[in-house]
């Protein structure tokens, strides 16, 4: 086959992970080890028994990631039996892919499926008030031109800027927070702080966060009154630190390959590699990724992220949420697979886990499923990979569009 008439999808289910990370007892929401944490399984097991009913019902419904082999992934990462709803005989080639980089974080996961781990620690700041250190506090209040910062702290986005909305445009100071992840998060009011200064304000506060190894920056920008309550709009930006090496995007693009960004790619990915982005709502990038897939060119690659399982549901331990997202996913990728062309390879994953029956609010460390689909990979049949690295991902997929050997993975073409 010309390695130029192929294409690649490389699509993210954030969070989507299937249990069974060796070293999940290294990894911590509170003080309980992540092991034995398994999000597929245990929103399926909930589904199956009934415990998962508000705005559906019965057991988990996702035919189309299940034909593709996502219960025999779950069976093969974590050793769980399909709960009920899973365990069809797999159409695809499918697996299971084991993390290596010492983080649960989504840059972490993004960056290794694109065939680069992460060579070093991410700075976290302690779960106290003051979370930051004080002259961290004070560059930040310098660069916004205010007398401090609000916050300080461990918090949910929606529950700060209820808390401290008020007093911020009273005072005029950005309201900055922290999670379990390595991220520096400053939320302001559109109108009263302005969004083009908050933006700013967090373009010019990245360099210093990322000296100290803290991933991303994010803007959070929110509308509203203290009366009729605050929201958080679709304007959020992330300034992510860039990848320490070339990754999947930077070998596609120097072969002349066009490389689309769907969702937060862009980001993560602080652009490098990246041609062009399209961002909204996983509605909406459900719409973008199915355009793609009837105009992407020959030769180009795709690599699109899907969050809201992870941020609606996963943070917020919301087992039907995470199941009603699931199942309307599922519905929407199974017109999306008929219109791949002779040539396609769709991988679909994860990033890590975010299992929403679990204590806590953050990240789980887990495997992930390795499910793929397309005609492209008709000559190998169907049957089990196995398990992985995250990395081969990336190998396999630069395999497939004839892009040579980069990078530590092993194709599993």
């Amino acid at each position: 086959m010309n390695m130029q008439q192929t294409r690649a999808f490389l699509v993210v289910m954030d969070s989507l992970g299937i249990g069974g990370a060796p070293d999940a007892d290294r990894f911590f929401n509170g003080d309980r080890p992540d092991t034995g944490a398994n999000t597929l399984g245990h929103i399926a097991e909930h589904c199956a028994r009934g415990s998962a009913e508000e705005g559906r019902s019965g057991p988990l419904h996702v035919p189309h990631l299940d034909a593709l082999g996502l219960g025999a992934a779950l069976e093969l990462a974590s050793g769980m039996a399909p709960p009920r709803g899973l365990g069809a005989q797999p159409v695809g080639l499918w697996g299971a892919a084991t993390e290596q980089s010492n983080g649960k974080d989504t840059p972490s996961g993004h960056w290794e499926l694109a065939g680069v781990p992460v060579p070093w620690d991410w700075h976290h700041f302690p779960d106290e008030t003051p979370a930051f250190p004080p002259d961290l506090s004070r560059r930040i209040a310098a660069l916004a031109g205010t007398g401090g910062i609000l916050g300080d702290c461990h918090a949910s986005g929606t529950e700060i800027i209820a808390r401290l909305g008020a007093e911020h445009i009273r005072t005029g100071c950005p309201i900055c927070y922290t999670s379990a992840d390595s991220v520096f998060q400053i939320a302001a009011h559109e109108g009263c702080f302005g969004l083009d200064r908050l933006l700013d304000l967090c373009q010019r506060a990245a360099p210093v966060l990322h000296a100290m190894r803290v991933g991303r920056v994010i803007a959070r920008p929110f509308t509203g009154t203290a009366e009729a309550g605050f929201t958080r709009t679709a304007n959020r930006r992330d300034y992510a630190i860039a990848p320490p090496a070339t990754t999947l995007c930077d070998w596609a693009q120097a072969e002349g390959r066009h490389v689309h960004g769907v969702g937060k790619i862009g980001d993560i990915f602080s652009m490098q590699g990246i041609d062009d982005v399209v961002k909204g709502d996983d509605a909406a990038l459900m719409t973008h990724l199915a355009r793609l897939v009837e105009t992407a060119a020959a030769g180009s690659l795709t690599f699109a992220n899907f969050v809201e399982f992870d941020s609606l549901y996963g943070h917020r331990r919301d087992v039907s949420g995470y199941a009603r997202a699931l199942e309307r996913f599922d519905a929407f990728l199974g017109p999306v697979l008929s219109r791949l062309r002779p040539g396609d390879m769709m991988v679909l994953t994860a990033d890590h886990g975010n299992d929403p029956t679990w204590s806590g609010t953050d990240h789980t460390r887990e495997r992930v499923p390795v499910l793929v689909a397309g005609q492209g990979t008709g000559r190998l049949g169907a049957g089990a990979l196995g398990h992985l690295a995250f990395t081969d991902i990336a190998a396999s997929i630069a395999a497939h569009l004839g892009l040579g050997q980069h990078g530590p993975g092993r194709s599993f073409l």
